[in-house]
């Protein structure tokens, strides 16, 4: 019997190993299907991953070859895109009688008038002794006579400072309108000079005309000289043609994977030539097309245009205009041309005789007609400087190349050596400087926008790339325009200047340079009138402060949702205010290390939020991080400056160099709360204004 209890109890425990490996070799298994199953997924990610990124940039390179493609096309199309653009006229030099209307901001508000119940209600509702009730409504009368003085005498110097203030406009409003009208005055008689056959009055209209002209793209030059024979009715002139680079070297981009990398197909050389010869007979035309379209005086009978391009002459080597394409049109012939379905080349050298160079890459010139100078009046350049007792030249109208010059020439007044590069080949580099000073100087590229419009931050950081590439110590760019935040954004902390069109100005008047930014329009008063001199409570002062040493630029986003409403609405250190004064920086007093001034209620109404953000200055230290950003709160101050209360904001974290302190929100109420930060950036500055639709790329 015990041996069969003995033998029971082994069956039992070898049956149990049995299940116990049975079940380890299951698990076994499991782990090894879950694993196979991991790792294909990964295989199947990184696949998807790679296939992803090539399709990327095979998009990119598709882009690109797009773009070139437009390029080319707009070339092509120039002509019959300039045909299509309005004529030019006169009415389009008359100023309108319209001026601003008087704004006399928080003067035009009546300072309001205290009613004696408001101070009676304090006692209201109280049963009291007759005694103890005279006194309360003597207090209250005396309350309400002194407040009734204090608002009479604000009001009465709120009308007169009204009344001073709209003086003021209307001496303004005066001169404006006399300059407006002694403008169209001049206009009047500018027609009747060109009716009469004038020559000034006929160079200075006509060239008006081709520099107002729509049809031109921005980036082609517009330098002209120009002449007018009465006895002929013809005008002669001599217009700079675009170079040859203006033809993009390559055709397409392909992405090639195996390497990584974009590769570029050249565009063949005799299309390239085709393309660029085509253009040179189209500018010709469509400068003809252009002073005749915008003759309404019948002042033109006939008119000679010689393209030329500023290069060196492949015979001598020497600087010269190199006429490419030459023309006399009169009227009568160029009257039946229907330009929009010409073959440019042909309709110049067959159609209206003219000439044409067959090499205009190589620059083989042409005998040109009759210049400016062969006419025997004044000759007028524009795009060049104006001499003693002229009107200062307008930037925006100035010639490329003129302007290059005019910049070299203001860095050799300030003391530098400066010279313009060769317009091909020159890497980016316009103007080449050297500052002899010991320790703050060095080689310096420059490049110039003649631009109207806000300079893009990709041409920013292209400037830093081409110092880096040359090795300079500086880099400055100089425009006739501005810069947005993302310019000056990506500039703080690196060897680069940037120089607008009003800064622009400044030096060269500082300099003894000439130089203006369009019409000379006087300016209307300051529309911030003074203030009541009743106290306001109408703005707050946000005090900022943290422990640690570390440098900090504090800015502030005005936001719907989380995109700021324009660039002009990003306040930090080179955009000191918002356009209408709601947000604005201002000095702090310790314990602040930063401030700014907020009146709430004059924040654009479609604004809900007002984001308050900290980004390290790495002009101050460039290796530094947020680690050091501790204890940090902003003060709540009245306009009085008296503290309303302490928001406690997030630290900062290391390797972030970008942080959002927090944000006040518009309720339905119309109140303002505050709602903490704490979102990182390690990107810095860049990366939190990308998040927010500010242009930095």
């Amino acid at each position: 019997m015990s041996r069969r209890s003995s033998s029971g109890l082994i069956g039992t425990w070898a049956e149990a190993q049995r299940r116990q490996q049975r079940t380890q070799l299951i698990q076994q298994r499991e782990a090894e299907r879950r694993q196979r199953a991991y790792e294909r997924d990964v295989a199947r990610g990184q696949r998807e991953q790679q296939a992803a990124y090539r399709q990327h940039r095979e998009a990119q390179a598709r882009r690109a070859t797009e773009r070139l493609e437009a390029e080319v096309a707009a070339l092509q199309g120039l002509l019959a895109a300039g045909c299509r653009a309005p004529a030019f006229r006169m009415a389009a030099l008359v100023r309108p009688e319209q001026l601003e209307p008087f704004d006399p901001g928080t003067l035009a508000h009546p300072v309001p008038m205290p009613q004696l119940h408001q101070f009676q209600q304090q006692s209201a509702g109280w049963t009291l002794g007759s005694n103890r009730r005279a006194q309360a409504e003597r207090e209250a009368h005396a309350r309400y006579t002194q407040a009734w003085q204090a608002a009479h005498a604000a009001e009465t110097q709120r009308q007169q400072q009204l009344a001073a203030y709209r003086q003021q406009y209307d001496r303004w409003a005066a001169e404006q309108l006399a300059q407006i009208r002694g403008h169209n005055s001049g206009l009047a008689e500018l027609a009747g000079a060109l009716r009469a056959g004038d020559a000034e009055a006929a160079v200075e209209y006509f060239s008006a005309a081709l520099y107002a002209s729509a049809a031109w793209p921005e980036d082609l030059p517009r330098q002209v000289s120009a002449a007018y024979d009465p006895a002929r009715r013809q005008l002669v002139l001599d217009w700079e043609l675009p170079r040859y680079e203006v033809v993009p070297q390559a055709k397409s981009v392909r992405y090639v994977p195996s390497t990584d990398q974009d590769k570029e197909t050249a565009r063949p050389a005799t299309q390239r030539r085709a393309v660029y010869r085509d253009l040179l007979a189209q500018c010709v035309l469509l400068v003809v097309r252009d002073l005749y379209a915008a003759d309404e005086f019948g002042a033109l009978e006939s008119v000679v245009v010689n393209g030329f391009v500023d290069d060196h002459d492949p015979v001598t080597g020497q600087e010269a205009q190199l006429v490419l394409a030459s023309v006399s049109a009169d009227r009568s012939a160029f009257a039946g041309l229907r330009l929009e379905q010409v073959s440019a080349v042909d309709c110049l050298v067959e159609g209206l005789g003219g000439q044409l160079s067959a090499r205009p890459d190589q620059l083989a010139a042409v005998r040109p007609g009759r210049r400016p100078d062969e006419v025997g009046g004044e000759v007028v350049s524009h795009g060049g400087h104006a001499g003693d007792g002229e009107e200062e030249p307008d930037l925006f109208a100035m010639d490329p190349i003129a302007f290059e010059n005019l910049v070299a020439e203001l860095f050799r007044a300030m003391g530098m050596e400066a010279v313009t590069t060769q317009r091909s080949g020159d890497g980016g580099v316009d103007i080449e400087a050297n500052d002899p000073s010991p320790i703050t100087g060095g080689r310096i590229v420059v490049q110039v926008k003649r631009y109207r419009n806000t300079v893009s931050p990709t041409a920013v950081r292209d400037l830093y790339g081409t110092v880096q590439d040359k090795g300079a110590n500086k880099g400055v760019l100089v425009t006739t325009a501005s810069f947005g935040p993302g310019s000056y954004t990506f500039s703080n902390g690196k060897p680069l200047e940037l120089v607008p069109g009003d800064r622009l100005v400044e030096l060269l008047h500082q300099y003894g340079l000439r130089g203006r930014l369009g019409g000379a329009v006087a300016s209307l008063p300051a529309q911030r009138a003074p203030e009541p001199a009743a106290p306001s409570a109408d703005h707050n002062v946000l005090g900022m402060s943290w422990s640690g040493s570390v440098a900090l630029d504090v800015c502030a986003l005005v936001c719907a949702g989380n995109r700021v409403l324009s660039e002009d609405h990003f306040v930090f250190f080179n955009n000191p205010r918002t356009p209408d004064g709601s947000v604005r920086s201002r000095a702090h007093a310790a314990p602040d290390k930063a401030a700014l001034e907020v009146s709430f209620d004059a924040l654009p109404a479609q604004a809900d939020r007002l984001v308050l953000a900290a980004a390290i200055d790495p002009e101050a230290d460039p290796h530094a991080d947020l680690a050091g950003f501790t204890d940090a709160r902003i003060r709540l101050l009245d306009a009085e400056g008296a503290e309303a209360g302490q928001l406690e904001v997030s630290d900062g974290r290391a390797g972030e160099t970008a942080l959002v302190l927090g944000s006040f929100r518009r309720r339905a109420s119309g109140d303002w709360d505050f709602v903490i930060g704490g979102k990182g950036y390690r990107g810095g500055l860049e990366d939190l204004l990308r998040e927010y639709g500010v242009d930095v790329a």
